[in-house]
């Protein structure tokens, strides 16, 4: 429980950081222009990449830091190009991904094992649980109704965003450029 409490203390410290203010910022544009890019797959399913800008932020600084991100470019995307009504628990989805992913890649020895966790826990617990609760709420579709497609495309795009996630991140840590963005050149 001290390591959880001090890798958010850790993560906390990293806003105090003009760097990670202005690398977020970069990312989230890079996500809003990633998330444009998203493929609608009926009413209830949509297929996207903008995650993968996300997932960089969190990887770099932390749970605390992906916490408030993912809610502010929650809300940002919404103002930016609203699809559908605003409903708050798509930000608190967004929240909780922010921790999770940040809690499994944080300060942490990059894996494909990691990754895939990472990923699997997010898909379940923020797509597969919450997504389709914030689905029946908003719509009243029945949650065990949308449940099995919504499962199904979180598990089908499950090691295919892994792959992506850590290819790429692999590529970037190894070429220096985290290591410019952390300021540890």
């Amino acid at each position: 429980m001290k390591k959880l409490a001090a890798l958010f203390q850790d993560s906390y410290s990293e806003l105090k950081s003009v760097r990670t203010v202005t690398a977020s910022a970069m990312f989230a544009a890079v996500g809003i222009i990633l998330g444009s890019l998203t493929v609608q797959v009926g009413d209830f399913i949509k297929i996207g990449f903008s995650t993968i800008a996300n997932q960089f932020v969190y990887y770099l600084f932390g749970p605390a830091v992906g916490c408030f991100y993912g809610g502010a470019l929650d809300i940002l995307k919404y103002l930016v190009k609203p699809t559908g009504a605003f409903f708050p628990g798509w930000t608190l989805s967004a929240m909780a991904a922010g921790v999770i992913y940040g809690c499994f890649f944080y300060k942490k020895k990059l894996s494909l094992r990691r990754v895939l966790a990472a990923e699997f826990a997010v898909s379940f617990v923020c797509n597969i649980i919450l997504g389709t609760l914030w689905l029946d709420l908003m719509y009243g579709k029945g949650f065990f109704v949308l449940l099995p497609m919504r499962a199904f495309k979180n598990l089908v795009m499950w090691p295919v965003n892994s792959f992506l996630f850590y290819s790429m991140t692999w590529a970037l840590e190894h070429s220096g450029v985290f290591r410019a963005i952390r300021g540890s050149v």
